[in-house]
Parts: structure tokens; C-alpha cells; sequence
């Protein structure tokens, strides 16, 4: 029996998945829940598991690709048998066999549409041009104002990504815009999740009216309580951050919730994203229900977090539900920033690099421990006198361990 393998929900209000890489061929052996392919969301990049041990008798998704979730994108067969006509009748309807082990014809040579039912029936047809296109690139196309019958798809039957409308978007700016001389240099794609980094942080700043207001803190007793740890490995100062964020969010609960058209939506738990920077680029895993966890869990946890992070396996809801988000800069030797909102959050905290900085203590100048912390925040929800009386309780707390 063929098993058929689909794009996954990475995360509940993730549509699709783009393929980053094929980690297993055609003709290739393949275990139960062994990696099988490598994918890109608005949430997370992960590898994605065999449901079924076998051997890849066919792959119906391009490295690049965009797909929508559910449509199938492989066909597992059972290791020793022939590829079962089950196998080639899986696709979407009037496609022809796509790439199989031995069967069918030969990779690329397919015309019509990739996807099953299930991913065709997430498809809207266009009335003028019969074409389908996914609800992202007509997201897209409104935004920009693009009739999608002009722009060339370049998907499997002439199909149309994000890609395609962002590159006729960039050309009709650029037939508009004086061209500029260019120094000499190297060009590279972005990768998918750059891509996606980029639409996502211009989508905010369109979106949110950003504000930011800074506090420095004095962390000497953080630190003395860090130093008195016992039991384990000591938390790090991110992590005494986060427990009394997660304090204040409950407390204030404007400051944890988000918009929806012209209603606030005020949110039950207190579930943290972290922001990890990735030799690729940055993923923001998600601690569920923080209020209810202590500076140990939540270290454990975000320690947890980032490595699994970088070692593409976090799972889909890791990546998916936070209400707040939290960026570290300081770890890096920064000393503040002005972060961007991680939509659709009305706030974001920025860490500074907590070091001894000279302060002045009764008229005296002595060595302290001290670090800034920046608020961003939504000023159609958030309030200035708001926003300082969050980051003061933040404070307070902390210097107050």
C-alpha cells in the first residue's frame, strides 16, 4: 500500500509550507518518523518526518516551492514492493503520474498542478483566468494593487507564488524608480525564511503604530540571588526577565492582548515567544502558559527551546500561539534596540546587555550592575503612561528578587 505525504500545519494560522530541501530521493529507503524533507513557514523552519517506513516512490513538490497545507507532496511504497497504482492516482485531478520509482514520467515533465483534494480544495479559482491561486498570493495581490492574470506563475502548471508576485511587484517599481549604479559585488537569493522575515517585520511596520519607551534597570539582585543558586544549572538573566514579564502580563492584561478589526482580543494564557537567532535567521519558539512556571522551568524551557531551535526540531505548536514576544540583543553585546512588533502582539521587549556600568551613588560614582530594557508597543492599543507603568512593575520586580 502507497501512503501519501502531506504538507504539514506548521502552527494553527500557518496556510502553507515552502520546500527547502529533499533530505531523501526517490528510490531512497526511508524509516518511520526519519526525517524525510526540510520546510519553511511564517512560524518555523523544521524538518518534516516519514509517517510510514518505505522506500520515496514519487515527489511532487519542487525544492522552492510554495504548496498549500494537506495537498501531497510525496508517496511512500512499502519497502520491496512495486509502486501501487494507488500511488499514481493521488493527484490532483487531470495530472498526470508525477515522479515515480520507476513508473510514470520523469521529474519536471509534469503540466498540471501538483496537490490532492484536500490541497486543491484550499485553491480559489479566478473567474477571469480559471487559474488557482492560494489565499496568500491573493493576500498579496490586494496589497499591492496586482492583477494576478499579468504576473507569470512559475509553479508546476503556471502555478503562482508569493515569489512570483513579489518579483512583478519589484519590476514595476523598478520600471518607475531612476535606476542607480550598483557597486560590483555578489547576488544571492534570499532564503525562503528571509523571505519571510522581511515581509513579515514590513507587514508590522505598516500595520502597528510603533512606539518605544527604554528603562535601565539595576540587576545586583538578580544577580546575588544567581549566585546563591543551587540544584542545577544557574538561570540566566533572560530568564529572570521572562518570569517577571510573565508576572506583569497578568497584571496588565492590554499589554497580552492584540487587535482584530476594531476589537481587542483580550488572551487567557501568557504564552512567551523567545526570539532565537539561527545561522539562517530567526525563529521566535513559544514557552505556553509562562505565569504558571518559575525561573527554573522557565530557563530549562528556553534553553530547550533554542537548541532545538537550531537544530530545526522544534514541533508545530512550539512555534505558533504566542500572545508576547521577548528579543535578547544584549546576549550579543548590545547595549538596547528598538524591536519591531511580532504580529499580531501589541508588544515586544528588547534586552540590553546587562554589564557594570559607572553609577552615581550618593554623589559618589561606584560600579553597577545595570542593563536596559525597550519597550515596543502598538500606540493604537498601548498608551504611553500605559506601557511605563508595564516596563516599571518589570522593573520593580527585578530589582527586588
Amino acid at each position: 500500500m502507497a501512503t501519501d505525504v502531506l504538507m504539514p500545519q506548521m502552527g494553527e494560522s500557518v496556510a502553507e509550507g515552502t520546500i527547502v530541501r529533499w533530505i531523501k530521493q526517490v528510490g531512497e529507503a526511508v524509516d518511520r518518523d526519519e526525517p524525510l524533507f526540510e520546510i519553511s513557514t511564517d512560524k518555523v523552519d523544521a524538518e518534516v518526518p516519514s509517517p510510514v517506513g518505505g522506500v520515496v516512490a514519487q515527489i511532487r513538490a519542487d525544492v522552492g516551492e510554495t504548496v498549500p497545507i494537506n495537498t501531497v507532496v510525496a508517496v511512500i511504497d512499502k519497502a520491496g514492493e512495486p509502486v501501487s497504482e494507488a500511488s499514481l492516482g493521488s493527484a490532483a485531478p487531470g495530472a498526470p503520474p508525477t515522479q515515480a520509482l520507476g513508473v510514470g514520467t520523469p521529474l519536471g515533465a509534469e503540466t498540471a498542478p501538483r496537490g490532492g483534494a484536500a490541497g486543491a480544495s484550499r485553491l480559489t479559482v479566478a473567474a477571469k483566468s480559471g487559474r488557482q491561486y492560494s489565499p496568500v498570493v491573493r493576500r498579496l495581490a490586494a496589497e499591492h494593487d496586482v492583477d494576478l492574470a499579468l504576473v507569470e506563475g512559475t509553479g508546476d502548471g503556471g502555478r503562482v507564488s508569493k515569489t512570483d508576485v513579489m518579483a512583478f511587484v519589484e519590476a514595476r517599481v523598478g520600471k518607475t524608480s531612476p535606476s542607480l549604479a550598483l557597486p560590483q559585488g555578489r547576488a544571492e537569493p534570499m532564503s525562503v525564511m528571509r523571505q519571510r522575515i522581511a515581509q513579515h517585520m514590513l507587514e508590522s511596520r505598516r500595520t502597528s503604530a510603533h512606539v518605544h519607551t527604554v528603562f535601565e534597570v539595576d540587576f545586583s539582585r538578580v544577580a546575588t540571588a544567581r549566585a546563591a543558586h543551587t540544584g542545577g544549572q544557574t538561570p540566566s538573566y533572560l530568564s529572570y526577565i521572562a518570569t517577571a514579564v510573565a508576572d506583569a502580563l497578568v497584571a496588565m492584561p492590554v499589554v497580552n492582548a492584540s487587535i482584530d478589526g476594531d476589537n481587542v482580543v483580550y488572551h487567557d494564557d501568557v504564552n512567551l515567544g523567545i526570539a532565537v537567532a539561527l545561522d539562517w535567521g530567526l525563529i521566535v519558539p513559544v514557552i505556553k502558559q509562562a505565569d504558571t512556571l518559575g525561573v527554573d522551568a522557565i530557563d530549562q524551557m528556553v534553553r530547550d527551546l533554542a537548541e532545538r531551535a537550531r537544530a530545526k526540531q522544534l514541533s508545530p505548536d512550539e512555534g505558533a500561539g504566542g500572545t508576547y514576544t521577548i528579543t535578547n540583543p544584549g546576549g550579543f553585546g548590545s547595549v538596547m534596540g528598538m524591536p519591531i512588533i511580532n504580529q499580531p502582539q501589541v508588544a515586544i521587549l528588547a534586552v540590553g546587555a546587562v554589564e557594570q556600568r559607572p553609577v552615581v551613588v550618593d554623589d559618589g560614582v561606584v560600579p553597577g550592575l545595570r542593563g536596559f530594557l525597550t519597550l515596543g508597543f502598538d500606540h493604537r492599543l498601548i498608551d504611553g503612561a500605559v506601557a511605563d507603568q508595564f516596563v516599571a512593575r518589570v522593573k520593580q520586580m527585578l530589582e527586588s528578587w
